[in-house]
Parts: structure tokens; sequence; C-alpha cells
């Protein structure tokens, strides 16, 4: 399947959002290790089974989980710098720059028009002329 030229760039919002999500879940798994569970006290013995530490499944989730963050991250960085490079090829200055603020930098529509001094009529157009533009091949 092909991605149209908005579809490619807004690949990074959504791979941001993700990498963000995972960085939340991350966080929440880092608290529950450092949660001191309640003694299980039944007063009856231990049929002599070595149990492993109630935190030790949550560390080994913690780090997979780092991991898999990390090659997120990676993969996010080489597909910004080939977005950014993509953008680059533009001729047009205010193409160019449509694009890397809305798509590189994820700022809002009236951002944009405000920073670059442009009606949001003004912005669409180079926004819609800059796609066009936009060689992703």
């Amino acid at each position: 399947m092909k991605l149209t030229s908005k579809e490619y760039l807004k690949q990074l919002h959504r791979l941001d959002a993700l990498i963000n999500s995972d960085l939340d879940e991350l966080n929440q798994l880092k608290q529950l290790a450092l949660s001191v569970p309640s003694p299980k006290l039944s007063g009856m013995p231990s049929g002599g089974h070595k149990q492993e530490a109630p935190f030790a499944n949550c560390i080994q989730k913690i780090v997979d989980l780092e991991a898999y963050i990390n090659s997120e991250i990676d993969r996010f960085v080489d597909l910004k710098k080939e977005a950014h490079d993509k953008i680059m090829q533009i001729p047009d200055n205010g193409q160019r720059l449509v694009l890397k603020y809305r798509y590189i930098h994820f700022m809002k529509w009236e951002a944009v028009a405000s920073l670059m001094d442009l009606s949001l009529k003004q912005v669409h157009r180079l926004h819609k002329d800059a796609l066009n533009n936009l060689d992703i091949k």
C-alpha cells in the first residue's frame, strides 16, 4: 500500500504518541516495582518451594519495555531524519517551512500561521502545494 504524502508525514506524530504512551506504561511499571507488597501470613508453612521475589517479574517487564522503547525511538529518529531530508528537497521556502512546523515540530495550524505571519487560508494553501511537491518514493 502506497502512502500519500500526508499519511507519510503523519507517521511521525503517531509514532511519537505511541512512544509517549509506552513511556507512561514504563513509569507505571517502575512505580509498581517500587511498591512494597503486603506479606502473606497464612500461618501455613510453605511447601519448600523457593519463590521468586514478587517484583522480579515486574523488573523483567521493565527491561523488555525499555528495550522496545529504545528500538522505537531509533525508528522515530530515522523516520524523522528521512522526512526532514525529503521536505528539504522542496524548492519553495514557505512550503518547506509549513511542513517542518506541522510535521517535524508537531505545531498546530494556528501556531504555524502566527509564526509565518500568514492567514490560516494561506497556510493551508501552502500546505496543499507542499504535499503535492513532496517526493515520498
